[in-house]
């Protein structure tokens, strides 16, 4: 199987490394400059799970179908990715796309409707440093995949194989939409609170509102996933309960993006959050203050730069 990953940034490189490490059949479609550095020092990841330099085949275009193409880009270069993936998407190409949210399954869709979409969720902490390497945070690093209809797939089957020779945890799950509406539920209320007080958790948390605020935009969150057909199960209350640790250190990326001014995925994420909302007619106060501030700031960037 021929897969193609866009992207060797944080999520794309370590996934796709370790498929490599697996020896699967992965091409990277990069950038002209990160190809280059790629084929300069390789595909470098230092993680508590096991380092690796790897030899890797890149591409800035290709003009011939893949059997799997992984999306591993933000929100607000989709448009782009789309394109950059044009010609690796043939009758027979799967997409699997990893981006936060849920908007973007639709656009995919739309732009490649012979090709077969899944669902896809990225459990992990990593970024990439200004010299190019990979790190991986911590031990979490599990990546979880479905048809959105529910039925099994000889291609996710192989990736959840190839990736059994790997530090990765890969599920090929019969219920992904859950999944990604979990995510989707803490990050929204994750990334609302803390790039609208412009705070770590633990630092919104100390103050007197500080928790009740938190609480008060998840739920609002939990409302509009439960009137889109969502369930929540004993999984995801565990996974929410981050939202309340007192001391934690944890941002959104949509805060580290407003902190080094660039873009964010606060339309993706809170944009489409309250417009599913105004959709349901689900009042949520907070999340439209957070996504005001988020959208004040873009206006801001735009304009500066």
């Amino acid at each position: 199987m021929r897969i193609a990953i866009l992207g060797a940034g944080g999520v794309g490189g370590y996934y796709g490394g370790r498929l490599v490490e697996a020896g699967a059949d992965v091409t990277f479609l990069l950038r002209e400059a990160r190809a280059r550095l790629l084929a300069e020092r390789g595909l470098v990841i230092e993680s508590p799970l096991g380092d690796a330099r790897l030899s890797v085949k890149t591409a800035t275009r290709v003009d011939s179908p893949f059997d799997l193409v992984i999306l591993a880009c933000k929100a607000y270069d989709l448009d782009a990715a789309l394109e950059t993936i044009a010609g690796a998407v043939g009758p027979g190409t799967a997409i699997l796309p990893l981006l936060n949210g849920l908007v973007h399954l639709d656009i995919v869709a739309e732009r490649f409707p012979r090709a077969k979409v899944f669902g896809g969720v990225a459990q992990i902490s990593s970024t990439l440093d200004e010299n190019g390497v990979l790190h991986h945070f911590g031990e979490r690093n599990r990546i979880i995949f479905g048809t959105r209809d529910g039925s099994r797939d000889a291609r996710l089957a192989a990736v959840e194989t190839a990736f059994a020779n790997t530090p990765v945890e890969a599920r090929h799950v019969d219920d992904i939409d859950r999944w990604m509406w979990e995510k989707f539920v803490l990050l929204a209320a994750l990334a609302g609170i803390t790039s609208l007080m412009r705070a770590s958790l633990g630092d919104v948390l100390a103050t007197p509102a500080g928790e009740r605020l938190i609480l008060q935009l998840r739920d609002e969150c939990k409302r509009v996933a439960r009137a889109e057909g969502w369930a929540p199960s004993p999984e995801s209350e565990a996974l929410l309960a981050v939202l309340t640790e007192r001391g934690s250190s944890l941002k959104a990326s949509m805060l580290r993006d407003i902190e080094r001014g660039a873009p964010t995925e606060g339309e993706h994420i809170l944009g489409d959050m309250h417009a599913r909302a105004v959709r349901a007619g689900i009042e949520t106060p907070i999340l439209e203050i957070a996504l005001t501030h988020v959208r004040a700031y873009e206006i801001g960037r735009r304009e500066r730069a």
